[in-house]
């Protein structure tokens, strides 16, 4: 394949212009790597571009990811395109039940000042980190990677007609992976049977910040707080249930949503966008390969309902960032074994741990066993009663670790 030239040649190829791989390159940049040693590769002519309607799908990104997007220069791009959710309330209930009592109630510290998260349009903040790369000068080939070779100090990468020598391959191109898949690297997981409804909804009552998780036996129900009258919806469904749903006329779906909301936000006015998408659980076999690291989906995908995915995804990129830039400084190498094998060993548990986490509360709830209610209901009432527990749950799914990436601490 042909090759440019020694001098032309990055020193870190990342595959995948999405939000993973454009905060991956981003993070480099800001821990001290040249954009000129970097390039990504994609062969989606849409990658980046925003959304031109109306978008359902809205993110919950945690305090440690804020502090992440804040660093690599994308968060204030996001002005008057993100909204706090200050609280969380969690119900457990049969569907049809008039009343569907507090169950656990979880507010923001109070001395730190700050929201449990943020919510983000999807599209949104793919476009800013996109428009991100390229004014920071990362060249972006649209191409597609057919093979690649590592070798004892390169990796080659074939890209059809043209190829490239880089110390380091970087997989972030999805849950579907094709760069995990030419690597050889297996992914254990299963299909939940359930299907993601995401919406954009309008209500007459304000929400003040609140967000809601209401436990149903086919699925958790989530209502994310957007602007004042209006909420993000995550609704998890039994797929043959959500296929007849995702059938039905507007107005059917918004009498669907409104029976699930039970009326916690009033009535529900209109239903602004909508869409769906198939729940698994993945995990690769290994996060890395030689002279190779997979971030965010193309590692792992887990079961929404902590709204934790892309949150793991931005803690890959400023972990896997920091190691890089650390060994660049002292002109080591960046794609080597030991590296890589620290990154794996650092991250592979978290989302190991999150993905069971997920898995383990998706199966407890989502069911209409008397016994196992009364349980679950007692244990959230324990938590609700343990304000140090609160605090420790509140601490994890907000990145605040004291193992988090520097990105992430700010």
């Amino acid at each position: 394949m042909p090759v440019p030239d020694q001098a032309q040649q990055p020193r870190i190829v990342i595959g995948g212009f999405g939000a993973a791989g454009a905060a991956t390159a981003l993070a480099l940049v800001a821990e001290g790597v040249s954009p000129a040693d970097i390039t990504i590769v994609d062969a989606n002519p849409q990658a980046g571009v925003p959304p031109k309607g109306p978008d359902a799908r809205i993110l919950a990104l945690n305090a440690g990811s804020r502090r992440f997007l804040d660093a690599i220069g994308v968060w204030e791009r996001l002005a008057g395109a993100h909204w706090p959710m200050r609280a969380m309330a969690l119900s457990d209930s049969a569907l049809n039940e008039e009343i569907r009592p507090r169950l656990l109630d979880i507010d923001a510290p109070a001395e730190e000042g700050a929201p449990l998260a943020h919510m983000v349009p999807l599209g949104l903040l793919n476009a800013a980190l996109c428009a991100a790369c390229r004014e920071a000068g990362i060249v972006v080939l649209p191409a597609r990677i057919t093979a690649f070779q590592a070798g004892p100090d390169h990796i080659a990468i074939d890209m059809g007609e043209a190829g490239v020598k880089a110390a380091l391959l970087i997989g972030a191109d999805g849950a579907n992976s094709p760069i995990r898949r030419m690597a050889g690297i297996v992914d254990h997981g299963w299909a939940y049977g359930q299907t993601a409804i995401v919406a954009t909804i309008r209500h007459t009552l304000p929400h003040h910040g609140e967000a809601v998780q209401h436990f149903l036996p086919s699925g958790p129900f989530a209502l994310l707080p957007l602007d004042e009258n209006r909420s993000s919806i995550v609704w998890s469904e039994q797929s043959s249930i959500a296929d007849r749903i995702l059938k039905e006329e507007p107005q059917a779906q918004l009498r669907e949503i409104a029976h699930r909301a039970a009326g916690w936000r009033g009535e529900i006015t209109a239903v602004e966008a909508i869409s769906a998408h198939p729940l698994r659980l993945m995990l690769a076999r290994r996060f890395v390969g030689e002279r190779l690291a997979l971030v965010a989906d193309a590692a792992h995908v887990v079961h929404p309902l902590a709204g934790q995915g892309l949150n793991l995804g931005f803690e890959d990129a400023a972990l896997l960032a920091e190691k890089v830039a650390d060994r660049l400084r002292l002109g080591l190498d960046p794609g080597a074994p030991d590296l890589l094998e620290s990154y794996q060993a650092a991250r592979r548990p978290a989302a190991v741990a999150m993905a069971f986490a997920t898995d383990g509360i998706n199966r407890l709830f989502s069911n209409d066993s008397g016994p196992l209610r009364v349980l679950r209901d007692f244990g959230m009432g324990i938590v609700d009663r343990l304000p140090g527990a609160k605090r420790h749950l509140v601490g994890a799914a907000a990145g605040q670790g004291r193992a988090a990436p520097r990105l992430f601490r700010g």
